[in-house]
């Protein structure tokens, strides 16, 4: 993980606060200006629709006009796009929606651009916290042993820990990396589906083959785990083994068993890293009082070497729309 010296921003970037309220945003690199403005100025527009601002851009200048709170969110989200830009050379729309997104609570003002320093950097996109409980999730996913992590579909459980394991294991610190799943029936018999065991557990674990090439190219991911330094497996799998030299990920927890949880556990080896993720809200077992991530506090809690990271709706930082949704449910629970 690279730390980003948050000085080389102000050298991009010169901001002008004018009598009538609005604010100015000069770049002194109109490749960076055009990455982040986008084609067609639809990463401007977004951001219009967003906060309700207008935003447009004159000459070498992005021009913010709306009011104050607005104005400062549309800023720093701005100077997060221009250092995404700088670092990626591209900017998606997800990226664009989740930069103001950042903004908008109190404690996430508080920590703007500070989440800078705990970049991952990947061959193909350097990732970046972007919230203070994602920044605290890195730190744990690097300095703990055991991180147990839960919350809601959209707050990058799984995305980050796959990231960080990618980084320690491009940099050779680990020999391999192993993501699990508990291969749970949501509707549907794994006996009925068509195909070999592969074939009938592919589907539960694409979302982290979907993670690791978003990270890096096809091919290389494909020869990584061709050569076993990438394993995806069902949890199932994983009974019987000590894992040295390994960082281990069970996603989609919420679905495992006490029993099966603490399997997974006593799986860590020397030089080890075991991550459990998941969303309580989403537990698919027919009892679901059975699901072992939700007892996992009470059991482990008292164990300073592992390390508990909760999210909640504030940290989503897909479409902003998913927080609402996520909050709607959780303000309903009885």
């Amino acid at each position: 993980m690279k730390k980003i010296n948050l000085d080389t921003l102000q050298k991009d970037l010169k901001t002008v606060y004018s009598d009538n309220g609005s604010i100015s945003i000069v770049f002194q690199n109109n490749d960076i200006l055009m990455g982040v403005v986008g084609e067609f100025n639809i990463n401007l527009k977004t951001l219009e629709k967003l906060s309700g601002c207008n935003i447009y851009f004159r000459g070498n200048s992005i021009v913010i006009k709306g009011r104050s709170k607005s104005n400062e969110n549309v800023k720093r989200a701005i100077e997060f796009l221009t250092q995404h830009f700088k670092m990626n050379g591209i900017i998606e729309k997800e990226d664009v929606i989740s930069s103001l997104n950042k903004f908008m609570t109190k404690e996430q003002n508080n920590n703007n651009l500070n989440n800078l320093d705990y970049i991952i950097k990947t061959p193909k996109r350097s990732v970046i916290p972007r919230s203070q409980k994602q920044k605290n999730y890195v730190r744990a996913l690097k300095e703990n042993e055991i991180v147990i992590s839960s919350g809601p579909a959209g707050t990058g459980k799984t995305y980050l820990a796959v990231a960080v394991a990618l980084t320690m294991l491009l940099e050779k610190k680990i020999d391999r990396i192993i993501l699990s799943r508990p291969a749970v029936e949501a509707g549907e018999r794994l006996g009925f589906l068509p195909g070999d065991m592969k074939d009938k557990v592919d589907p539960y674990l694409r979302p982290l083959y979907d993670s690791l090439y978003d990270l890096l190219d096809y091919e290389k991911i494909q020869k990584r785990i061709e050569i076993g330094d990438i394993e995806i497996a069902p949890l199932a799998f994983m009974r019987g083994r000590t894992l040295k030299n390994s960082f281990a990920i069970l996603d989609e927890a919420q679905n495992a068993t006490d029993t099966q949880i603490k399997m997974f556990l006593t799986r860590i080896g020397e030089n080890s890293k075991i991550v459990v993720n998941g969303d309580p809200s989403q537990i698919d077992l027919q009892n679901k009082n059975n699901s072992g991530l939700i007892k996992s506090k009470k059991l482990l809690g008292h164990l300073k070497e592992i390390s508990f990271v909760y999210f909640d709706h504030r940290d989503v930082v897909r479409h902003p729309l998913i927080s609402k949704i996520v909050k709607a449910y959780e303000d309903n629970k009885e």
